[in-house]
């Protein structure tokens, strides 16, 4: 089956999407399956690419230590720095958070290890409907983009109603409790630090409900063997208040700066804020 979905013409595209979908393998099956082509919906126009390709001249997003977050001095520095970078780039790093790195590790190892799981435990869980229970999925506009990205994605809902601990598979559910609670609290700090640069009370934003709904997403991006014609996740910018996302060591996120694509590189123990359209 997998062999037929490579090589696809127009006329059988969207079949052949069809077909995958209904296979629940993601790109994690299709790439230890061992295809030395990936099916034709996961290519990308060359303009598109060429536009991706990251500049060397332009630094990266700043990196701001939360040490002292909570004493007056250290503060009034720090929400200048949120504001700037907030203002510049709409991105930034933060060290000295407060969640310990060795947990960090454990998150980014359970997620792995969710997206490792045999097919017949995956599959399970495989589904399309963004608003009930833990999903897991490829490409979440598989049947709306012009081309899809080279991933798959674990998501859960985690409130204003979480998930029951039981609905979440055992080698990924202690990892992902424990890092929701830690990046709720990051993130009302880090919408703190906002509302002071905005001149409101630093309790304004947690007071509109901000951060009353959420959701915990873990992307996946397998090896690909033609990686010059996908790419990992299509340029996007996320709906939220903020995004706190964890990245492993392997430096390729980027974020645009004026007309130039930037590569992100991990700082050990560093969480990246993403400022979200709704703010």
């Amino acid at each position: 089956m997998l062999k037929n979905m490579v090589g696809i013409d127009a006329a059988s595209g969207y079949d052949r999407m069809k077909e995958f979908d209904e296979s629940k393998i993601g790109v994690k099956g299709l790439s230890d399956s061992g295809v030395t082509s990936i099916p034709r919906f996961f290519v990308h126009p060359p303009e598109t690419l060429s536009d991706l390709k990251s500049s060397s001249t332009c630094a990266s997003i700043p990196v701001i230590d939360f040490s002292g977050v909570n004493s007056a001095t250290h503060r009034r520095k720090i929400v200048e720095q949120v504001k700037e970078a907030a203002t510049t780039w709409g991105f930034f790093q933060v060290i000295n958070h407060g969640a310990p790195v060795p947990k960090l590790e454990e998150t980014i190892n359970a997620i792995k290890a969710f997206h490792e799981q045999p097919h017949e435990v995956k599959s399970k869980y495989y589904k399309r409907d963004e608003g009930q229970g833990m999903m897991y999925t490829s490409n979440n506009d598989l049947y709306r983009a012009n081309a899809v990205a080279w991933h798959d994605s674990l998501q859960a809902w985690t409130a204003p109603t979480p998930q029951k601990a039981e609905d979440i598979l055992e080698v990924c559910r202690k990892e992902m409790v424990a890092w929701d609670k830690r990046a709720i609290e990051v993130a009302e700090t880090v919408m703190e630090l906002l509302s002071q640069g905005l001149g409101l009370e630093a309790g304004k934003l947690k007071e509109l409900k901000c951060s009353d709904s959420r959701a915990f997403v873990g992307h996946c991006y397998p090896y690909c063997p033609q990686s010059d014609l996908t790419v990992g996740i299509t340029s996007h910018t996320d709906p939220s208040v903020v995004t706190v996302l964890l990245q492993n060591h392997v430096p390729r996120l980027q974020v645009k700066h004026g007309d130039e694509w930037v590569n992100v590189n991990p700082v050990p123990g560093g969480l990246i804020i993403n400022v979200g359209d709704f703010l």
